[in-house]
């Protein structure tokens, strides 16, 4: 995935990996250098970003097909 780093200097996170870390608009980050020399960007706060199955937990009601869960599991 690239982006573009403008005059300043900034650059837009992919919505994939702001979706991924679970971060938005004020949230900070973190980069830090990995050994072999790449580059990696965390949560400032230390949490782990959320679970997508852990935020589905409780929501599959009866009556759901395996069809429809599935669409659930997937973010569909």
């Amino acid at each position: 995935m690239a982006t573009t780093v403008t005059q300043k200097g900034q650059v837009t996170i992919p919505k994939p990996i702001r979706d991924h870390l679970g971060i938005g608009p004020g949230s900070k980050v973190e980069f830090k250098r990995a050994p072999d020399g790449r580059i990696l960007i965390e949560r400032a706060d230390g949490q782990k970003p959320p679970s997508r199955f852990e935020e589905l937990r409780g929501d599959a009601g009866p009556g759901l097909t395996t069809n429809e869960i599935m669409a659930m599991t997937r973010g569909e």
